[in-house]
């Protein structure tokens, strides 16, 4: 009797022991909540178009820079230059800088090519005097020569003393004509040298001011194309001193400027696009062909359709941005140009999508991460359970999931994050029912 009172106790105990498990496995699974504190969406099943509005800024595809001319000398000082949206046509000037420095050049290589020339001419003077001083010294060396081999030939007919001398004289006339037509060669070879040096200081100066000439040619810069003038930045304007995001003034009339600086944009405004920045759950929205509808800020009520050009295949973000996804580049061309549209006007744009028919989908901001995985809360009993989804597609208030049923609701906020108990959760009581 005793034992079996004994079995009895134990399996009652093993049975309150299970069902008090039961509970601490319930109360960790499932979040209790009171009426009205949180507020609540649907699991609906629809159709769900998969639009993207973004903002965007219209910018020309087709550019062409215009620089300081990489000369030599120092800064340029730019003395004439056009204003940001005045329309050009090609050939036009747009900038012009001092050209002092450069006709300085050019006056005084001219001067070295006129004293190059005068040096070529007298150079060519002296040598024609030196040939003709030459001329006559070799025929009266060979005068000479000839003068002792006829007084040789009388040897026979002197003295053997006045015979010697003969023979000697003829050997030293000899001796004077060879270094005479030695010495003729080297004047030659003097004359032709300075000559040539002066030619090539000729050249020199020559080259030189016609560099000088195209400098000073290169002080205008026109425009290449046809197009609208855009004024760049001028990152000289402190010093050199320059970091992203910092205000700074455009060039303008006086500017100092380093050569190849760029000062200038010539915009060719008939080829356009609007470049926008999209977030990463939008990203597999879009796709290039798409139809998009653009209304420029700078014209209310107006709207221009556009296609989807271009979407990026990397994401991009900056360190200081506080969302934790990146950003991707899209491009929207426009069919045909309107003269109104400048580059750089800013523009709503709605991206339309494809169509998701026979959805399940829930609002987004149902969404939450936990542990790495995306869930919803989804209402159990009294309480909100936690439920992983897989999701589809995300549009800008709903996103397509599957692991849910219709008709399920699910926690608009985290359930198990902390809340305030007074004033703060009257407002969230007052959209409880928001079923977006």
């Amino acid at each position: 009797m005793k034992r079996s009172r004994v079995m009895l106790w134990g399996v009652f105990a093993a049975i309150l022991v299970g069902a008090v498990a039961v509970v601490a496995a319930a109360r960790r699974t499932s979040v209790p909540a009171s009426d009205g504190e949180i507020p609540v969406g649907q699991v609906k099943r629809g159709d769900m178009e998969l639009k993207v509005v973004v903002s965007g800024e219209l910018r020309a595809t087709h550019t062409i820079a215009l620089t300081a001319p990489p000369v030599g000398g120092g800064a340029l000082q730019i003395t004439r230059l056009s204003h940001t949206g005045v329309p050009v046509k090609k050939g036009d000037i747009v900038i012009e800088f001092d050209p002092s420095e450069q006709r300085y050049k050019l006056e005084q290589n001219r001067s070295e090519l006129l004293q190059a020339d005068q040096e070529i001419t007298k150079a060519k003077a002296d040598a024609a005097v030196l040939e003709a001083q030459d001329k006559v010294a070799l025929l009266k060396a060979r005068f000479d020569v000839r003068r002792a081999e006829l007084d040789v030939q009388k040897n026979e007919l002197v003295s053997a003393i006045d015979g010697k001398k003969n023979q000697l004289a003829l050997e030293q006339a000899q001796r004077v004509l060879a270094e005479l037509e030695q010495d003729i060669q080297s004047h030659t070879a003097s004359g032709e040298a300075t000559i040539y040096l002066a030619q090539e200081k000729r050249n020199k100066a020559k080259l030189a001011m016609d560099q000088a000439q195209q400098n000073i040619d290169k002080m205008r810069v026109p425009a290449a194309i046809e197009g609208l003038v855009s004024i760049e930045k001028n990152r000289e304007a402190n010093g050199g001193f320059y970091f992203d995001g910092m205000t700074l003034p455009d060039y303008r009339e006086g500017d100092q400027v380093e050569a190849g600086s760029s000062i200038a944009e010539v915009i060719d405004s008939r080829e356009v696009e609007i470049v926008c920045k999209i977030n990463e759950h939008d990203r597999s929205n879009i796709k290039a062909g798409q139809p998009a509808e653009i209304e420029f800020d700078a014209l209310p009520g107006q709207l221009f359709h556009g296609t989807v050009k271009t979407v990026g295949g990397m994401s991009m973000k900056q360190v200081w941005e506080q969302d934790m996804g990146g950003k991707f580049d899209v491009t929207i061309q426009l069919p045909n140009s309107d003269p109104r549209l400048r580059p750089g006007l800013t523009a709503q744009v709605v991206i339309r999508g494809e169509e998701k028919k026979n959805a399940l989908y829930v609002p987004r901001q149902a969404l939450f991460l936990k542990d790495g995985k995306r869930v919803v809360y989804l209402r159990s009993g009294g309480g909100f359970e936690p439920r992983e989804v897989k999701i589809q597609n995300e549009s800008e208030s709903r996103a397509a999931i599957e692991g849910l049923n219709a008709g399920g609701e699910v926690a608009l906020i985290d359930p198990t994050a902390p809340r305030k108990a007074s004033s703060s959760s009257a407002p969230s009581a007052g959209i409880s029912g928001v079923t977006p």
